[in-house]
């Protein structure tokens, strides 16, 4: 029987497909579980959740021209504002509305954490800093209407936040050796980065829409050279060459894009629309296949660790879809298969998957679900799942926040964790939680 967590419980880790609770946050429990196989906690973070949820509930041109600076403008800002105005067309305003302002992401290669704690504001926490335990705060003027982040791959401590009007590229600045910041806008360029120890971090680059749209997905290519961004309000997304500032539009009159996702070999890229058609996109002469879904729009999307395959989770539909490329790069002949989850209609009553995070080991599976009944609301579901010869999922059990009726804002896993999977989850309740999946013998005593 999948593992169930207590009311009023908190849930702590896995333990071999045991999930381990408490009765309130603290870091004990978890110092006697898996902090002696892992050498580390990962302590809770809080923020103030109430700010997210109320700006995913407005988004009105008021709101939105009220964040533009308005005292002591710069030339660069006065461009950005002119552009801005043009934002917002009527069409525009129900996309605009679906795009969820939560985001976090895990350092490809290390401890470091980084998640939206606010509208305007990113929370970086560094737990392999033993001096700097609070974490560092990341605003500035360009960064208004956060949607979501990534850290850059193989690009030391390099994340990219996407918000209004363009990208900001933050990176880690150490005494005796500051970030560079890039000559043509580090005039214009605000800083502040506020707790932590040892450095700072300094935004280097602000990489601005084509028109000036509000960016609402990105994703890195796996060598970190290329960034793309992508906004419901343009018919096109971007490949930004970062390292020289410069972005390539890819116009196949793809307006309303919710989601980007390059594989992890960089051969196939995938891009999904609000209205629930999708696309896989080659990458050596991007070419594309159309792909159409009947349960709704693309809710989740994630590579294998080949890259060979992509598991697809939809608005209306508790069954997943894994699509299989049949032959070898450039190929776009792929096939669709169905992953029944049939435990969580039976157990839940829901009928659709709200968010999925799959670890890149392939080995877990976590998914949140819309509606269902009282005793499962707010929990997230766990699989264990097999990628031989096709894709299977086994529901393990459920993972409950801290708070009052807490709800998963958003969730992923960290990619490249030596020690087992880590699942970090940004609750409503306000707190950025991280649960340790271990399973594998060798790491259990």
């Amino acid at each position: 029987m999948p593992c169930f967590p207590p009311p009023l419980s908190i849930t702590i880790c896995e333990i071999n497909r045991d999930f381990i609770t408490c009765e309130s946050l603290t870091d004990d429990r978890a110092k006697e579980t898996y902090g002696k196989v892992l050498g580390v906690v990962f302590s809770p973070i809080p923020f103030q959740s109430d700010l997210l949820l109320n700006n995913s509930e407005q988004g009105s041109e008021q709101e939105l021209r009220e964040d533009v600076p308005g005292r002591g403008l710069t030339a660069l800002q006065l461009i950005l504002s002119d552009s801005f105005k043009r934002i917002f067309r009527p069409k525009d305003v129900n996309l605009l509305e679906e795009v969820d302002p939560y985001g976090v992401s895990w350092h490809q290669h290390k401890h470091i954490i980084a998640f939206i704690s606010g509208p305007n504001q990113v929370t970086v926490r560094d737990y392999e800093d033993s001096e700097g335990k609070d974490p560092h705060l990341l605003t500035s003027d360009f960064q208004r209407g956060i949607t979501m982040l990534e850290w850059r791959p193989n690009g030391g401590k390099t994340l990219s936040v996407a918000c209004k009007r363009g990208i900001c590229i933050w990176s880690a600045s150490y005494p005796g050796n500051a970030a560079s910041v890039r000559s043509r806008v580090a005039s214009f360029l605000g800083t502040l980065s506020r707790g932590g120890s040892g450095f700072r971090w300094t935004l280097v680059d602000f990489l601005e829409s084509p028109s000036g749209e509000q960016v609402s997905a990105l994703s890195w290519s796996p060598n970190g050279r290329f960034l793309a961004s992508a906004s419901c309000e343009s018919s096109s997304f971007t490949i930004w060459d970062v390292a020289q500032g410069l972005g390539t539009p890819i116009r196949r009159g793809l307006g309303g894009i919710s989601m980007l996702k390059w594989s992890p070999t960089g051969d196939y890229f995938f891009t999904a629309k609000f209205d629930g058609t999708f696309y896989l996109w080659e990458t050596n002469t991007w070419t594309s296949e159309p792909w159409s879904s009947t349960g709704g729009r693309v809710t989740g999307a994630a590579w294998d660790p080949d890259g060979r395959m992509i598991l697809l989770a939809f608005s209306e539909s508790i069954t997943l879809g894994s699509i299989h490329f049949a032959s070898k790069p450039p190929s776009l002949d792929a096939h669709l298969l169905p992953v029944d989850l049939p435990d969580i209609e039976s157990l839940t009553g829901s009928h659709g998957i709200e968010k999925m995070a799959w670890d890149a080991t392939g080995e877990r599976l976590a998914l949140s679900y819309k509606g269902g009944n009282e005793t499962y609301s707010g929990l997230i579901a766990v699989y264990d799942v097999r990628r031989t010869p096709l894709i299977s999922a086994s529901l393990i059990g459920f993972i409950r926040g801290p708070g009052e009726n807490p709800k998963p804002l958003v969730f992923s896993f960290h990619n490249k964790c030596k020690q087992g999977p880590l699942l970090s989850v940004c609750w409503s309740s306000g707190w950025c939680c991280t649960y340790p999946l271990i399973f594998r013998a060798h790491l259990l005593p």
